[in-house]
């Protein structure tokens, strides 16, 4: 598995979410690793590490990292993840004895009813309109109107993304060879199991972007009955990624929630977001993407 490893400190784990890698971290690695001994990888299927043998699950990468800790004697690692990588994080929680303090930001596969098929439909089609639009991906995510249309639906203000934050995890998304079969894992597999009342004996906590277009907040009822001693924290003005829309405030975050202390939500909250002014411009860009996903299947078809 391959990963990068930053810092000093007690040592972090950090796991990026479907599509992404190490790389998604970037814009708050930096400065984690002025405080921790961060450790940064590329799952299995993603970037630079090649894909799992036989069906690709949840309990497969769980099992993989788990491997991967031992074999690097981090056994007992606070964890962090994002979308996929919260899922999996949680996963490594319920196990036991695995990680340590847990920060699940954002985490997939608490979606119920009728949100499955529209969850796989959309990020289906997203995909494949990122796959034909590589040749021009770094013109596009080098300006804000081009990471505002195809990021629209990650980030509460996807223009303030940096240029080759954006562009990474666009190269990344269109590449990984794992993509569609945990997509469709994510959406259709069974019911997430959870820990009950009590047993959990590190830290948890939930974080959730109340912009979240991916993982609608709503959802964050059913992660807490599955985790009822996971502590939920909202980030205001944020998307699916905090640590892309509020990266200073997911910094305070995760070293406050994996110090073992209790913390005020006030110290770790930064100054709200103004995006009232901007609403049009990323409904217009949601618009735009769907749009553009329906005429790049028409165009396949007809061709």
């Amino acid at each position: 598995m391959h990963y990068i490893r930053r810092g000093t400190g007690r040592p972090l784990l950090l796991l990026h979410g479907l599509g992404g890698s190490w790389r998604s971290w970037q814009t708050i690695l930096d400065e984690l690793a002025i405080f921790r001994d961060v450790i940064a990888v590329d799952l299995p299927g993603f970037a630079a590490t090649p894909p799992l043998a036989g069906s690709v699950t949840i309990n497969g990468l769980a099992d993989a990292v788990t491997s991967f800790l031992a074999e690097h004697s981090l056994l007992g690692i606070d964890a962090v993840g994002n979308s996929m990588g919260a899922t999996l994080v949680l996963e490594l929680a319920r196990r036991g004895g695995v990680v340590g303090a847990v920060v699940a930001l954002d985490p997939a596969g608490f979606w119920q009813g009728w949100e499955p098929p529209l969850l796989y439909c959309n990020i289906w089609l997203a995909r494949r309109l990122v796959m034909a639009l590589q040749p021009v991906m770094p013109a596009l995510t080098s300006h804000a109107l081009g990471r505002t249309l195809l990021l629209a639906q990650y980030s509460a203000h996807p223009w303030q993304i940096p240029a080759q934050a954006a562009l990474d995890e666009m190269r990344t998304y269109a590449k990984a060879p794992s993509f569609d079969a945990l997509l469709a894992h994510l959406a259709y597999s069974k019911a997430r199991q959870g820990v009950p009342k009590g047993l959990l004996t590190k830290p948890l906590v939930i974080g959730w972007g109340r912009q979240d277009r991916v993982c609608f907040p709503f959802q964050a009822t059913n992660a807490l009955d599955k985790f009822p001693d996971a502590h939920l924290y909202w980030f205001d003005n944020c998307g699916h990624v905090p640590q892309w829309d509020q990266p200073a405030e997911t910094i305070r975050l995760i070293l406050a929630a994996t110090s073992g202390q209790v913390f005020n939500r006030q110290n770790i909250a930064q100054q709200a977001f103004d995006a009232s002014s901007q609403k049009p411009v990323a409904q217009f860009a949601l618009v735009a993407v769907v749009a553009a996903g329906l005429w790049l299947l028409d165009r396949r078809k007809r061709g």
